[in-house]
């Protein structure tokens, strides 16, 4: 079973993953993850990779493309903001959130004040939502490819898990 799980900055997709795959004996990879050991490696911010990208379609296409051979393995659950449109999946989730709650874990997850992590989602969502309709033709904003959308701002966790747990029951994918 290949789960992707799509969504907004800090809206929890690393989480779920690591959740589902834990649950469900998956493996977990996380192109965000990547996303960020690429940027650290250029010795560069993740903002600062996504601003490079616009410049330089071939940032994304390595990125996609690892996560094209990491779901060859079958049997994982994949944080990806494209997954769903690269991968194909059994499952695709999509996890929205606020900007305030966007803001306050990242925040939280990367030792920066609140508004400065606003202010940097707000710009990497604007890039690569710019990027992948140029690149792909494809709008991050459309859910209508997911098969479960969940705003995540007041669940814990856990209660999101439980509400992809009963999509994949609907779905008929795990008893």
């Amino acid at each position: 079973m290949i789960i992707t799980i799509g969504g907004s900055i800090g809206s929890g997709k690393s989480t779920l993953a690591r959740l589902l795959a834990k649950e469900y004996g998956l493996e977990y990879y996380s192109v965000g993850q990547i996303m960020r050991d690429l940027a650290a490696s250029k010795g560069i911010s993740i903002l600062a990779l996504s601003l490079a990208a616009e410049k330089d379609p071939n940032i994304d296409k390595e990125l996609d493309e690892r996560q094209r051979e990491l779901a060859k393995k079958g049997k994982c659950a994949i944080d990806s903001r494209l997954g769903a449109y690269f991968l194909k999946a059994d499952f695709k989730i999509w996890l929205d959130a606020s900007i305030d709650v966007q803001a306050k874990r990242i925040s939280g997850r990367d030792g920066v004040p609140e508004a400065e992590a606003k202010m940097q989602i707000a710009r990497r969502e604007a890039s690569e939502h710019e990027r992948y309709l140029k690149t792909y033709k494809i709008d991050v904003d459309d859910q209508s490819v997911y098969d479960l959308v969940v705003d995540t701002d007041k669940l814990t966790p856990e209660q999101v898990l439980k509400k992809c747990e009963l999509g994949l029951k609907k779905k008929g994918l795990v008893g």
